[in-house]
């Protein structure tokens, strides 16, 4: 794109930069950090595209500016937090719904696999598993306790264990989009499989719902922010697929600033679903039905909620004020 054409295309929107930043139109710090992220945008793709025009000059003399109005006292920096979480992220989220969509068709389609997989192949569940470990599992159900398995150890070191696992898997599926969202679409297609085939395995033993009441205490968070980090790869991948009108250096620029705040955003529902897998889970199978019942739907309802229904909530609230 010429520089000409860049500058015609976005002046209206800098414009409005302008107004809200110098108080001749109102802007809430929700809304001047929702400009701030197309602000940056813009910026990255002139310091690409145009290194020594003014257009950088301008757009990084707005930028900052804007970044001094929303965070210019140490309390504006603790709200900064909360702006990141509240508005940002969700706005992005918004911004990049179908990678989400897309996330979730292959997850089902993954899982579906791991069932009709273990449904016709009664050895594919030990291929997947181990030897060890699905026996290990058949002499838990014998003794009662299908999910005997997350008493194993402290507490504290299982949570320790656990989180750190998770989150090396949410990284790796997230970095791993890098190869044209390849890598990321692998390492979903072998924790889906897992848990398809392990699930069905259950079934095939009588105690399915026995494994659903203990394993998804944790797993709906868990899961779901497997999901996300990679719809988040998916999204570091498109940007180097499909730069449009920007180069590939600044697509991917783009790109991954975007798509790691996502990956970000999961981190605090992987250490959640950590705490309930090293804490709650063990205890199960001694719980009221109907107090594990009310974790899984409680937890799912939460991270679905932030993920699936707020960005809608916050885009809607965003575009209505701008009007």
């Amino acid at each position: 794109m010429r520089e000409v054409a860049f500058i015609k295309q976005n002046k209206e929107k800098w414009l409005e930069f302008e107004q809200a930043i110098f108080g001749k139109a109102k802007k809430n710090p929700d809304e001047l950090a929702s400009l701030y992220i197309h602000l940056v945008n813009d910026l990255s793709f002139a310091q690409t595209y145009y290194p020594k025009s003014k257009a950088v000059t301008y757009l990084n003399h707005l930028a900052s500016i804007t970044y001094q109005k929303i965070y210019k006292t140490k309390r504006e920096e603790s709200n900064r937090f909360i702006s990141f979480f509240k508005t940002e992220v969700p706005l992005i989220v918004y911004q990049y719904r179908r990678y989400v969509l897309y996330a979730f068709i292959l997850f089902t389609v993954f899982t579906a696999i791991g069932v009709i997989s273990a449904m016709n192949d009664t050895t594919f569940v030990r291929l997947i598993m181990g030897d060890n470990y699905v026996n290990m599992t058949l002499e838990n159900i014998e003794k009662g306790n299908p999910v005997a398995v997350y008493k194993s150890g402290s507490n504290w070191g299982m949570w320790f264990s656990i989180t750190k696992n998770n989150l090396e898997v949410g990284l790796k599926s997230y970095f791993f989009g890098i190869f044209a969202g390849i890598g990321t679409a692998y390492i979903l297609f072998r924790n889906c499989v897992m848990l398809g085939s392990f699930q069905y395995f259950f079934q095939e033993q009588g105690v399915f719902w026995e494994s659903v009441r203990g394993i998804w205490i944790h797993g709906a968070m868990e899961i779901f922010a497997i999901v996300i980090e990679a719809a988040a790869g998916l999204i570091l991948g498109a940007s180097l697929l499909f730069p449009k009108t920007y180069s590939r250096k600044a697509s991917l620029k783009i790109g991954f600033k975007n798509s790691f705040k996502i990956v970000l955003a999961t981190m605090p529902f992987t250490i959640m679903a950590g705490i309930l897998e090293g804490f709650v889970t063990r205890y199960s199978p001694d719980m009221p039905l109907f107090l594990n019942i009310f974790i899984i739907l409680a937890t799912l309802a939460l991270i679905s909620f932030y993920f699936l229904i707020y960005p809608f909530i916050v885009h809607k609230k965003t575009h209505l004020k701008n009007v």
